[in-house]
């Protein structure tokens, strides 16, 4: 249960940010080029973010095949993605959220961002 509760947050979690990554920042940089490096420290984060969703991931395999001892490490990655998370997102209300609320035109991007099947290809 663990493993599939997990694979399908890492899942939909992974969509969203691509969908912001090729879609709604393609379409800010489009609108404000002066957001470049704004948007260039989000990508980077969902980078970070990837890599700890991995690791979540693949530690989460193991703890469904062990004795429970594994979910420690679960647990420590999940901490450290959350800390990740609440910075990520409070950077990014702040960072964009004005030029969001100014107006952004939508040329599909937030289907993109707020559809939570497959991930993009």
């Amino acid at each position: 249960m663990l493993l599939t509760h997990c694979l399908a947050f890492c899942a939909a979690l992974t969509s969203h940010h691509q969908g912001e990554d090729t879609g709604m920042f393609d379409r800010l940089l489009h609108e404000r080029p002066d957001l470049a490096p704004t948007i260039a420290k989000l990508v980077e984060d969902h980078g970070l973010i990837t890599s700890i969703l991995s690791r979540v991931g693949d530690l989460a395999a193991v703890a469904a095949r062990s004795d429970g001892s594994a979910l420690d490490a679960v647990g420590r990655e999940l901490d450290g993605l959350m800390a990740i998370m609440e910075s990520h997102f409070a950077y990014e209300e702040r960072a964009i959220s004005a030029a969001l609320d100014a107006g952004v035109a939508d040329n599909g991007w937030s289907d993109m961002v707020f559809r939570f099947g497959d991930a993009p290809s």
